[in-house]
């Protein structure tokens, strides 16, 4: 009788109740993959997009989610060397991760040190990566640089504050409620968007001058403001569609605004003053250098091996919770990231 091998599966597009628990033979890893059994497989809201079917590119059902990964090497494809049975490593997967077992192409596979907690180098694996590649690869911010990071007590958020510290930069981070204390906590100046004017609010911590780098996860019309929150030859980076949701949900008027938005900031990329507006998107990045995963990923292991880093996991829930981790994360209080445990 085959193995078995659990996975989530959602069969249509639409809500947390798609998210149905199976069982079946265990998957074979084909030319150039690798089997990898699960240890940690993060949860964030690009898994929500694609669950709702909004998220450019995505799959179509029936599928897995599953962005990112860390677990073991358990059985290697034909034509693949440098990866050895019980190799602990991590990867961006963009879909598949929910499940015990997970064939990706060996060259997105990332070696991770032992003794990490899998946990916390699943967050370094996207969390981080995305937010150190933003700032360092497409930013090139230098120490001294001043940068907004919406979201902050989020997954990616509070990477990008943790990236900020070793690397000398004054940040300020948009939160509400509880997140204002992880903002403080993370060494950033915490502004409350619910209740401040952001944009002014920036323009006062910066002595009217403005920041030279805003990461923007929300877009709609908080790219506009984060346009107007820039310093001279600052950079806005787009990288997130959160703003598209209503309660973990495809909202088709959301959707438009956000579109719209963005398409006027990026024309804003044509008047004068220098500003620049970017786009950053995690799995593209990868595929255009996967070189710059590898060694990225590297350096931000040696900064959590050293005390820099401490990612916060909001919750360490089993595989069969799936739909409870999409439905915590809907509810926009998570502070740092949720991790299924297969």
């Amino acid at each position: 009788m085959a193995r078995k091998s659990r996975r989530i599966r959602v069969a249509a597009f639409g809500g947390p109740e798609r998210l149905t628990l199976v069982e079946e033979p265990e998957p074979e890893p084909a030319l150039g993959e690798v089997r990898v059994r699960s240890l940690a497989v993060g949860v964030g809201y690009p898994d929500l997009l694609i669950r709702e079917g909004t998220y450019p590119g995505g799959p179509t059902p029936p599928f897995t989610p599953g962005y990112d990964l860390v677990g073991t090497v358990d059985k290697l494809g034909a034509g693949v060397a440098g990866f050895a049975p019980g190799e602990t490593v991590a990867a961006i997967t963009v879909f598949g991760g929910y499940a015990d077992l997970v064939c990706v192409p060996a060259e997105h596979l990332a070696p991770v040190p032992a003794g990490v907690d899998p946990a916390e180098a699943v967050c370094l694996a996207l969390n981080y990566i995305t937010a150190y590649q933003m700032l360092v690869r497409v930013a090139h911010a230098r120490p001294g640089a001043r940068v907004l990071v919406h979201g902050a007590a989020g997954g990616v958020g509070s990477a990008a504050l943790e990236v900020a510290r070793p690397a000398r930069l004054a940040a300020y981070g948009t939160a509400t409620g509880a997140g204002l204390d992880v903002v403080a906590n993370l060494g950033a100046a915490p502004i409350d968007y619910q209740s401040e004017h952001v944009t002014a609010r920036v323009r006062e911590l910066t002595g009217g001058d403005g920041v030279d780098i805003v990461l923007d996860g929300i877009g709609g019309a908080t790219s506009l403001r984060s346009y107007r929150a820039l310093a001279p030859r600052g950079q806005l980076i787009l990288y997130g569609h959160y703003s598209t949701l209503v309660a973990g949900r495809r909202s088709t008027t959301r959707l438009a605004a956000f579109y719209a938005a963005g398409a006027l900031a990026l024309a804003a990329n044509a008047l004068p003053g220098g500003r620049r507006v970017r786009t950053y998107r995690s799995a593209i990045t990868r595929d255009l250098h996967p070189d710059w995963y590898r060694h990225d990923l590297s350096v931000l292991f040696r900064l959590h091996a050293d005390g820099h880093l401490h990612p916060i996991v909001a919750a360490r829930l089993p595989l069969t919770q799936a739909r409870q981790a999409h439905e915590l994360l809907a509810g926009g209080e998570v502070h740092g990231k949720i991790v299924l445990m297969p």
